[in-house]
């Protein structure tokens, strides 16, 4: 199907579903333990399994290894390859510290993500949120500017309202369909699902790096201005990298049935979806915890869940000066220079 000339892209990866066994986190005052293994479940789209958490298991004994099967085996510690050993607490800030407002810009400037914690309640919520930034209205915000994230049982299919439902969110830029999306995006825990619902981020600047190096014809084409149209009827004709004159790079991005690409950028679809999957780290909410993200920066996404979820968002243009996007990564080779474009 062609829509204004680009070719629609299809909801969901290519491909079949994996399932893996995934165990349940709970968070105390000393850190993440693993405390249960859950039932079997399938992956989210773009989901890495086990990407965040070390995992205790018992180790088996190989067949010439000289260990005696009717002893107990040892546990041993099994860490998956992950840049971020435990995203909540790497980038947790303490709202209580006098001045905590510059250590979040500093950090929002640097890394482009931010976690929190004692926001109990919506006015809690509302109180930081106007402490850091402008809010800005959405299409299903409130009247004081939140918007209410739960499951309503009314939007599970409606295209750009995945949201209202309890199925899983792809990595994509907040309101990606919009000439100027906002800067900052807050959510906010108020009831956790009762399983799976854990949200799911991807940094831009590791997928530019990524594709830039192993995979350059692919993010040169993304780069390429106007390739992708994100949105209803009403949409924004844009591209997936924006490079700026200071060649600081933004990321914009959907992967649902709101997004259409041009038959330049299609055939690359599927390793941009890859590399936001390879990237992306989980973070397991408990109420009145969470994340302040760089909506120019940062990826967001959601395992499907069950039970009553609750989660407050604030949208809005920070208080603080910010430069567009982010500096590539040093890892990464020079990003072309093309023309910038919404």
């Amino acid at each position: 199907m062609a829509v204004h000339g680009y070719a629609l892209d299809g909801d969901g990866p290519g491909g079949g579903r994996v399932r893996h066994r995934s165990p349940r986190i709970a968070r105390t005052a000393r850190g993440v333990r693993n405390v249960a293994r859950g039932p079997w479940r399938e992956l989210g789209v773009g989901e890495l399994p086990e990407s965040t958490i070390c995992r205790f298991t018992p180790g088996p004994a190989a067949p010439n290894s000289g260990t005696n099967p009717s002893q107990p085996r040892r546990s041993v510690m099994r860490r998956v390859h992950q840049p971020y050993a435990d995203v909540f607490l790497r980038n947790r800030v303490d709202l209580a510290v006098p001045g905590v407002e510059e250590e979040i810009a500093e950090r929002l400037r640097d890394t482009g993500l931010v976690t929190v914690d004692g926001l109990a309640s919506r006015t809690a919520v509302l109180a930081f949120a106007t402490r850091i930034m402008n809010l800005v209205p959405h299409r299903d915000s409130d009247s004081d500017g939140l918007t209410t994230i739960r499951d309503t049982r009314r939007h599970a299919h409606r295209a750009g309202f995945a949201g209202f439902g309890n199925g899983p969110l792809a990595p994509h830029t907040e309101r990606s369909g919009t000439p100027h999306p906002p800067r900052l995006m807050l959510l906010v825990c108020g009831q956790a699902a009762e399983t799976g619902g854990e949200c799911l981020l991807t940094d831009g600047q590791a997928v530019h790096a990524d594709l830039f190096t192993g995979e350059r014809d692919a993010g040169v084409a993304l780069a390429q201005p106007r390739t992708a149209f994100f949105g209803a009827g009403d949409g924004h004709a844009t591209q997936v990298f924006t490079v700026h004159d200071d060649l600081r790079v933004s990321v914009r991005l959907r992967f649902d049935g709101l997004a259409r690409w041009n038959p330049i950028v299609q055939p690359y679809v599927p390793r941009l979806r890859a590399a936001a999957g390879r990237h992306q780290v989980r973070l397991d909410l408990a109420p009145g915890q969470g994340y302040l993200l760089d909506n120019e920066r940062w990826l967001h996404a959601r395992r499907a869940f069950t039970g009553d979820r609750l989660f407050w968002r604030a949208l809005g243009q920070p208080l603080f000066p910010m430069l567009r996007g982010f500096v590539p990564a040093s890892t990464s080779a020079r990003t072309p220079m093309l023309s910038e474009a919404g």
